[in-house]
């Protein structure tokens, strides 16, 4: 993979208290946008992923929304997006969320957030793919994360032979520059690597 070309964002469906992240979101679906690179979210029009997915648009970008149908009242989806993909259930919108991106940045967010990029991580951790990982941590909200999983290093529950792989940006203008660097890294066999359907 020699350039990003779709990246999947994890954010909040809520603002969050910290204004920086609403700016942050939109910074970044700004950024996305200027430099052709596709958005892949989970669909919804409200919180942070209302913000980056509506920032993208504005700036001329593409948007594709994924959503299962159960979410389809709460999280208003179909005002975003030039394209919204209807799922079953959260299995196979986190497949087909992995299938059409080339990375995967975590934005500040709650438990879903948490879970979907922990995923990434464990099958990063289980060679399943080699895509770049990112944590944009705005204002440290992914501090405590980062420590846990130092501890769990520490600890040995991380071996070095199993070592995850990850990115930090502070900044998002750090953004897609740590991700092209990366992906500059995985081969072409890498990058078509697949997860078995029954497994996510």
């Amino acid at each position: 993979m020699s350039k990003i070309n779709a990246v999947c964002v994890y954010c909040g469906s809520s603002p969050g208290t910290d204004p920086a992240f609403v700016e942050a979101a939109e910074n970044l679906g700004k950024i996305l946008a200027e430099n052709s690179v596709r958005l892949v979210y989970g669909g919804g029009s409200v919180g942070l992923m209302g913000a980056v997915a509506e920032s993208v648009l504005q700036h001329g970008g593409d948007v594709i929304g994924i959503i299962p149908e159960f979410l389809t009242k709460r999280e208003r989806p179909r005002r975003l997006a030039q394209e919204l993909i209807v799922t079953r259930d959260m299995h196979e919108r986190k497949r087909k969320m992995f299938e059409r991106a080339d990375a995967f940045i975590a934005l500040p967010g709650g438990i879903g957030t948490l879970e979907e990029i922990v995923e990434q991580l464990t099958w990063a951790q289980l060679g399943r793919h080699k895509k770049p990982i990112l944590f944009a941590n705005i204002n440290g909200y992914w501090d405590p994360l980062l420590a846990l999983l130092a501890h769990m290093r520490e600890q040995e529950f991380v071996p070095d032979a199993l070592r995850i792989n990850f990115i930090v940006a502070d900044r998002i203008e750090e953004i897609l520059p740590k991700l092209n660097d990366a992906a500059r890294g995985v081969t072409g066999a890498e990058e078509t690597m697949t997860i078995p359907a029954d497994r996510l």
